[in-house]
């Protein structure tokens, strides 16, 4: 049994509804279904959501909504009718703008579009319609209570052999609804593949899978075949953006395999996300998996004689940190010195506080700031047996004439981060890429 989750682009229109139900009906085991709401149909489009927030801005400006609100009811009526299917959803337009109105909340306002796109899709499908406010639930502090939904959606999914589960959305223990962050159906997705015990999550989109790198740095980049859970989350922290990175969790714990699709192009195998290497059926012979980056990191540093010796060094620097609500990206490290990679944006309006705390504290010998660092990550879950892998990175930077102004590779060996000045970026990433990739 297989959940399948569809993205925004994949329902944004009629004709999307119908490549969807064909790849539905494809397969019988094909059981559950979560959707995304309408994405955009054309580059100049807006997406329901954004149409959305925009009425619920209004709202708060004590503005009409009329013409905002009427554009959204087209979008979903329109779709109704090039479907053909005798299904009058007026009487819940209705009642969703009267919530609104009546200060239901931005969270409320931005999963209607799911709500709807939902039981659009269900009545078309002929699938019954579970609203994920009935087993989908968050803590009174707004984290998501996993083991009740988990309880609570596995007794519901039981009852109904096919079933359309809207993304994005829950419930709080006050009543009112909670969404996840944006990109959330991913998470819904996740959530109901666990819950059902599915053999296999399908994410379907707009692109093929995963690609080794960013199109828009490296001019047609190969596609994944295969990529380990703990890849995606380290190429996911670095940038790549196909999959929601907190979509991943409830599925791993389940061993749950996860397939990205692409809608326009159901016959292409797409990338499989799996569980361990053990599970890798990919014939991909390439030492790397993928690259991924961005920039915008700062480099704090503090050198001091016999830093190494003196106890409780590191944890007074990142208490200064966490004082001012900062977290660390990187913590590279000699015998007498210490940097801390930042986002830049983190430190803004606190950097003079931050630098003081830390020559009081540390009492250090000299400490520094760079700025203009970007990070590019090397992940690959081959790199621990394969000799030599690093040196061919940084001989690969090196003969693009690129000055390597930090280096981080963790005990598991799966990645190498290298910083590089923000400017050379974009020609360390295409100068790794072509190393690895002929």
């Amino acid at each position: 049994m297989k959940v399948v989750k569809f993205g925004g682009s994949s329902l944004a229109d009629a004709k999307h509804f119908k490549q969807v139900a064909s790849i539905i009906k494809a397969d019988p085991e094909r059981a559950y279904v979560i959707p995304s709401a309408p994405g955009k149909r054309f580059s100049a489009d807006t997406k329901v959501t954004d149409m959305l927030y925009r009425c619920y801005e209004l709202i708060r400006a004590k503005e009409d909504i009329e013409e905002c609100f009427s554009e959204i009811c087209e979008r979903y009526l329109s779709i109704i009718e090039e479907l053909g299917i005798d299904f009058d959803i007026s009487g819940e337009l209705e009642y969703v703008k009267n919530s609104m109105l009546h200060n239901s909340g931005r969270d409320y306002a931005a999963s209607r579009g799911e709500y709807l796109n939902g039981l659009i899709l269900a009545k078309y499908l002929g699938f019954d319609f579970i609203d994920a406010e009935n087993v989908i639930f968050f803590n009174e502090n707004g984290t998501f209570n996993e083991e009740k939904t988990n309880e609570v959606l596995s007794n519901e999914l039981k009852q109904h052999a096919n079933a359309v589960i809207p993304g994005f959305y829950g419930i709080m223990p006050n009543g009112t609804i909670k969404t996840f962050s944006r990109g959330g159906s991913d998470i819904t997705g996740s959530i109901v593949s666990r819950a059902a015990g599915a053999s296999l999550y399908e994410n379907w989109t707009d692109v093929s899978g995963f690609m080794m790198a960013d199109p828009r740095i490296v001019s047609d980049p190969c596609a994944i075949d295969t990529i380990t859970y703990h890849e995606l989350r380290e190429l996911s922290y670095m940038g790549a953006t196909v999959l929601h990175e907190d979509a991943i969790f409830p599925v791993r714990r389940a061993r749950i395999p996860i397939n990205i699709r692409n809608t326009n192009d159901p016959a292409a195998p797409g990338t499989m996300i799996v569980a361990s290497a053990e599970d890798d059926v990919s014939a991909s012979d390439s030492i790397i998996t993928g690259i991924a980056g961005k920039k915008g990191f700062s480099v704090i540093t503090i050198e001091k004689d016999m830093m190494n010796s003196e106890i409780g060094f590191g944890r007074k620097v990142l208490e200064i940190l966490e004082d001012n609500d900062i977290s660390f990206e990187h913590l590279p490290s000699g015998i007498d010195t210490m940097s801390v990679v930042v986002s830049t944006t983190s430190i803004e309006n606190k950097l003079e506080k931050i630098m003081a705390s830390l020559e009081k504290t540390t009492k250090a010998d000299h400490i520094s700031l760079e700025n203009e660092l970007a990070l590019v990550a090397v992940v690959g879950r081959k790199m621990v047996k394969a000799k030599g892998t690093a040196a061919r990175v940084f001989n690969a930077v090196s003969n693009a004439g690129i000055n390597i102004r930090m280096i981080d590779q963790g005990s598991s060996e799966i990645s190498i981060i290298l910083g590089v000045e923000e400017h050379d970026f974009e020609n360390a990433m295409n100068a790794i890429y072509r190393e690895f990739v002929k």
